[in-house]
């Protein structure tokens, strides 16, 4: 396990630290706690961190332009106001199903917005992977137990997601000019060991950043699913990366407590927080989200 220099950057902690994005027009980082209904901005230039209420569980968020953010929530897109916060339903997605809420989603280089939905208990099979391109909803994955890892490389030509459930990250041909599958996809790393593949992003170099579960970390893997290197994150549940600063270097990582016990939380002191890592990365931003 490498060290590198970390920092906390928010000690609020998170009941489920997921879905954290950077916006580099504003050098501003965004993420949820999924559980507790909250989204968390972090304005680098001053080191503020405001905490916004959600009216429903909210799992991932994509820029639309300056004064619009497109939130994934439980029960589909809904437009985000950033002046106000004001939301507007968008498109409904499993709107009429009790059992799922949405999880870990990724904007692809052409503007697709790939994401994925799981059971509030992460039943079996309850959920899938879709993609909403150009404002249509399609579905591209079912019986998926708990999507997660959905990331691209960076001229788009493959994509990657999880199924944490089955401890598998899958590698899929994409068409770069829609985001959209040409063709089926096939394992590329079945995790063995301590922890489950969690949410992922990709680096200028191709390189895969992981992280795991209940193992306190990101594994750094290259295309062909190899491991290169894993950097320590200082809370057990690390959850999902994102790269962050004006030259992307760094990278943020959520964490959470859920499922964890009086006596585990005391074990492992550092549960639900924010974490920097001055890991010099070759990072790269995430793309704005196009919805016609």
């Amino acid at each position: 396990m490498e060290e590198v220099p970390t920092s906390v950057l928010s000690s609020e902690r998170c009941h489920l630290g997921e879905g954290p994005t950077y916006d580099a027009a504003t050098d501003t980082a965004w993420w949820f706690d999924i559980r507790e209904r909250r989204l968390f901005e972090h304005r680098f230039a001053d080191g503020r961190t405001v905490i916004h209420a959600l009216p429903k569980m909210a799992s991932a968020l994509a820029r639309i332009d300056g004064e619009r953010q497109l939130i994934l929530i439980e029960d589909g897109f809904y437009v985000r106001h950033v002046a106000d916060g004001r939301l507007e339903l968008f498109v409904s997605l499993e709107s009429d199903n009790s059992v799922t809420r949405s999880n870990d989603a990724r904007v692809h280089p052409s503007g697709t917005f790939w994401l994925g939905t799981m059971g509030r208990r992460a039943e079996k099979g309850a959920g899938a992977i879709y993609a909403l391109h150009r404002g249509r909803i399609t579905r591209l994955y079912p019986e998926i137990t708990i999507p997660n890892a959905i990331c691209f490389s960076p001229n788009g030509d493959i994509g990657y997601f999880a199924d944490t459930g089955r401890n598998t990250l899958y590698r899929v041909p994409l068409d770069p000019s829609t985001g959209l599958p040409v063709g089926d996809p096939v394992v590329l790393i079945k995790h063995q060991g301590v922890g489950g593949i969690d949410g992922a992003i990709v680096d200028a170099d191709g390189l895969i950043w992981n992280a795991r579960w209940g193992g306190g970390c990101i594994d750094i893997y290259d295309p062909t699913g190899r491991r290169l290197r894993s950097l320590r994150v200082p809370a057990s549940q690390s959850s999902c990366p994102a790269f962050v600063g004006r030259d992307f270097s760094r990278v943020l990582v959520t964490s959470a407590w859920q499922d964890m016990d009086e006596a585990q939380r005391a074990a492992d002191p550092e549960h639900g927080k924010t974490f920097l890592l001055d890991a010099a990365a070759r990072g790269r931003a995430e793309p704005d989200v196009r919805l016609s």
